[in-house]
Parts: C-alpha cells; sequence; structure tokens
C-alpha cells in the first residue's frame, strides 16, 4: 500500500510538470504574438468567444472546488506553505497547482501512515 502511494505521489508530480509546460507553451506563444502583450488582453482574448467562455466558466468552478477542498485538507495534514498554491494558481495555472496539491497531500498521507 505504502508502495501505491509513493507511485501515485510521482505520477501527481508529473502531471505538475506537465501542467505548467503545456499552458506556459501557449501562453508565451501568445505574449510573443501580440502587439500589447498584458494580462488584461490576455484576459480579454480568453473572452472573445463562447468557446473561450465557457472554457473561462469551466476552469472558475474547478478552482473554486480545488480551493474547497484544498484549504480544510491542508490545515487538517499540516501541509506545509499550502497557501502559496492560491497565487500560484492564478499566476501559473490550475493545472499546474492542483496536480502538485495532490503530490503534497499524497506525501503527508504517506509520512502520517508511516508515523502510526
Amino acid at each position: 500500500d505504502v508502495e501505491r502511494s509513493r507511485g501515485l505521489g510521482d505520477v501527481y508530480k508529473e502531471v505538475s510538470i506537465l501542467g505548467v509546460c503545456y499552458t506556459w507553451y501557449y501562453n508565451i506563444q501568445w505574449f510573443q504574438n501580440v502587439n500589447d502583450p498584458t494580462f488584461i488582453n490576455f484576459f480579454n482574448d480568453a473572452q472573445a468567444n463562447f468557446a473561450g467562455k465557457s472554457f473561462g466558466a469551466d476552469l472558475t468552478v474547478v478552482v473554486l472546488a480545488f480551493f474547497v477542498f484544498m484549504i480544510p485538507e491542508s490545515m487538517r495534514l499540516k501541509i506545509k506553505y499550502w497557501w502559496l498554491l492560491i497565487p500560484f494558481t492564478f499566476l501559473v495555472a490550475v493545472a499546474f497547482t492542483f496536480p502538485l496539491f495532490l503530490y503534497l497531500r499524497e506525501n503527508a498521507l504517506e509520512k502520517l501512515k508511516l508515523s502510526k
């Protein structure tokens, strides 16, 4: 069971790395190919049509659910520096912070199991 947890933590870590690389590949493309690369224009472009608005709505609900789960779970498991995931969610990507939180949570659960 401990071996399974260790493997799952590794998967979460790899998905977190994928999340930052995959999202920021396109973010960098956008910043390099627009005339006025500001965050305001980035968000305006992301909301330019109904498809973009749908993705934005979807991500808003995912982020809200993530925070509702992450905050009490981090406090319960005494995960250090969990609060950094909140600004990183907006500055980097939820595709990075959610699996990173799952990795941190898996490590905390493993330590709890080993201490019993």
